[in-house]
């Protein structure tokens, strides 16, 4: 999957690739409640062209037809409205680093708007964290179990992208030394290490340090298929 935003890609959701690193080139944010605001995206950089981060944030491609931010935009208002009784349900990925995302869970996307943002309009999507399993074969994470960005990065660079039991670069989960059901915390990096699914499922809600001290979210190198 190339495309940061991607609508209706699923037999009932949509996806949206997303990221709070230093740099990043849309203003995405979490606020305390785990809620999301994404930013749209930007026209398509070519050669001879303008800036794409000095024009508005389209709606509609030259031919007329609805831009992934359209789409994303007439889906938020159509609910708000009420012109449709479910929000569009949106399976979210972050970026840690090159090649490295992590699923961060299902959101509703439920509001929409144009805002000002340095002399052009861009879209910001707001949507709300799912606590139930919604889409068949997905388990959704409690909010507390969430791992914030800077605890990734610095887990995943402290254990060199690789399980801390067997190596493998492959398949990897951010676990809880101690669980959360035990009163783990998701806060910081000295109560996460990464496990391949293997030995994530062999300690389950033990208590033990597989590693050096340094949540459970899914993350993949180099691809963005796990759900």
């Amino acid at each position: 999957m190339q495309k940061g935003m991607n609508y209706d890609v699923g037999k009932n959701y949509s996806i949206l690739l997303m990221s709070l690193r230093e740099g990043a080139p849309y203003d995405d944010a979490f606020d305390e409640l785990g809620n999301l605001v994404y930013e749209g995206h930007d026209i398509s950089r070519s050669a001879g062209g303008p800036d794409p981060k000095s024009v508005d944030q389209p709606i509609q491609t030259p031919g007329g037809s609805w831009t992934e931010n359209g789409k994303f935009y007439q889906a938020a208002v159509n609910f708000r409205s009420g012109l449709r009784e479910r929000p569009e349900l949106v399976k979210v990925y972050e970026k840690i680093q090159r090649g490295v995302w992590c699923y961060k869970g299902v959101f509703e996307l439920v509001d929409a708007r144009i805002a000002d943002s340095g002399g052009r309009k861009v879209f910001k999507f707001h949507l709300h964290p799912v606590t139930k399993t919604v889409l068949k074969g997905v388990r959704d994470l409690p909010h507390n179990r969430l791992i914030p960005t800077k605890v990734k990065v610095e887990v995943w660079q402290r254990d060199h992208g690789r399980c801390v039991v067997c190596g493998s670069e492959t398949n990897l989960h951010f676990d809880h030394i101690i669980p959360v059901s035990k009163g783990g915390t998701s806060l910081t990096a000295e109560n996460i290490q990464l496990l391949c699914a293997k030995h994530n499922l062999e300690k389950s809600d033990q208590i033990l340090s597989l590693g050096p001290l340094i949540a459970t979210s899914v993350l993949i190198s180099g691809r963005i298929i796990l759900g």
